[in-house]
């Protein structure tokens, strides 16, 4: 059986994550306010933005910067995203 959480995302009772995605209390507030499938969405934003700005993770300013475009992915807020992505849907 799988557990639920109110998700931040989508403000609705859904499908958590089967553990926390990362250690310390970062980590444990996701597991408890995150659905699996924001979780899932944000990790393919994350891999987008990553490849298209050539962010290199061993530098800090690169991980501070994915932590603040987390955050507002997460709680709706404007964020970051891939410049040239089209999402399939909307393919011509």
């Amino acid at each position: 059986m799988s557990r639920k959480v109110l998700c931040r995302k989508y403000q609705q009772e859904m499908d958590g994550l089967d553990f926390p995605p990362m250690p310390g209390a970062k980590g444990q507030e996701i597991f408890e306010t995150v659905s699996k499938k924001a979780w899932q969405e944000w990790q393919q934003q994350q891999t987008m933005l990553i490849n298209e700005k050539h962010l290199n993770l061993m530098d800090p300013n690169a991980r501070k910067y994915l932590q603040v475009q987390m955050d507002r992915f997460l709680n709706n807020e404007a964020h970051d995203t891939a410049e040239g992505y089209v999402p399939p849907e909307n393919q011509g």
